[in-house]
């Protein structure tokens, strides 16, 4: 970690986190309305991440009441894989874990006492992130290593060699979250003598979906069926700017304007961010669509982020509209969308 970012952190009082508890569950259920139990949690907390596949709802919330938001989820069947966490007592465990960090790069020592403390772990998790709200998401969901996407979201087949090495789990799974990076990460499960898979994550939504969908209790097989299965219920997309005067379907883009992708392709255009964003989910959703998640970038106030939000939940009354900080560069928003 750079001494910018660990002051940074060291910056955050505990007081200023809002939810204390990131409360994360299983319910063993065949209960289909899963927007209608959303709605009901999102008014306990936020960061809220739900999501529902072959008789379970995995359910992810930062809260003040995680008692209350188990009672709900009890009406709709029985719980397993119960974990809550005391954020504000996390947040002086980071601080510990960047002074281990720092003694396992200096002392051989202190890195054999790390190693022996994790080298029972059946599984780690390797994501590729970019932003601090994102690395945060994937803090939550236990993974194990994050190696930075940079600007570029571009890491090279050695960043992830070195991620590897900091894990003990018998089987490594990495979560590329990039299409240009699956190949990279390919590389170094070559070279690695690890036990490496790669899920073939091609952007940050579908990372968190099959995060979501990971099970610790589950073979390594059933894992990728299921972690790969998840990211194939999800469309993301994202918006950004034109790097580049270009043309797309008979319409002209202007270099540093607008535009909103959905697997490479650009699917609209203009200056105003919201409205692009607006146009760019309208050619997504579907009568299947029950959310959408907006993780707003580090330049666009979360104003902006809330107005787009009301906008969507004005246009779209049954689909449920979450809105969570990314903080990452060059994207104005990522959405993903169930």
């Amino acid at each position: 970690k750079t001494e910018e970012s660990k002051k940074q952190t060291e910056a955050i009082d505990s007081d200023d986190i809002k939810f204390a508890y990131c409360t994360e569950f299983m319910i063993n259920t065949n209960y289909s309305d899963i927007e209608a139990f959303r709605n009901e949690l999102s008014e306990l907390g936020d960061s809220l991440l739900a999501v529902s596949g072959e008789g379970i709802i995995k359910v992810h919330i930062h809260t003040n009441n995680p008692g209350i938001a188990l009672e709900k989820a009890l009406k709709l069947g029985s719980l397993n894989d119960i974990k809550i966490d005391n954020m504000r007592y996390q947040h002086e465990e980071i601080l510990l874990k960047d002074e281990l960090k720092g003694l396992k790069e200096e002392n051989i020592e202190a890195n054999n006492k790390i190693k022996d403390i994790e080298i029972n772990k059946e599984y780690s998790l390797i994501s590729v992130s970019i932003g601090e709200g994102i690395n945060e998401i994937f803090n939550d969901l236990n993974v194990d290593a994050i190696v930075s996407g940079g600007q570029t979201m571009n890491p090279s087949t050695e960043d992830l060699l070195k991620a590897i090495d900091t894990t003990h789990g018998k089987n490594v799974i990495i979560l590329p979250n990039n299409s240009n990076i699956i190949l990279a990460a390919e590389q170094a499960k070559e070279l690695s003598n690890r036990k490496i898979s790669v899920i073939p994550t091609k952007n940050i939504a579908q990372g968190i979906s099959a995060l979501l969908a990971f099970n610790e209790e589950a073979t390594l097989e059933e894992n990728i069926e299921i972690m790969t299965n998840a990211i194939n219920t999800i469309k993301s997309a994202q918006v950004t700017y034109a790097v580049r005067d270009t043309e797309y379907n008979n319409n002209k883009i202007i270099k540093d304007d607008i535009i909103g992708l959905s697997d490479k392709e650009i699917l609209s255009s203009g200056k105003d961010i919201n409205q692009v964003s607006t146009n760019l989910i309208e050619q997504l959703v579907d009568d299947d669509t029950s959310i959408i998640t907006i993780f707003f970038g580090n330049n666009v106030d979360e104003v902006i982020a809330n107005e787009l939000a009301t906008t969507l939940e004005g246009k779209y009354e049954n689909i449920d509209i979450e809105v969570i900080f990314g903080g990452q560069p060059l994207y104005y928003y990522i959405f993903s969308i169930e």
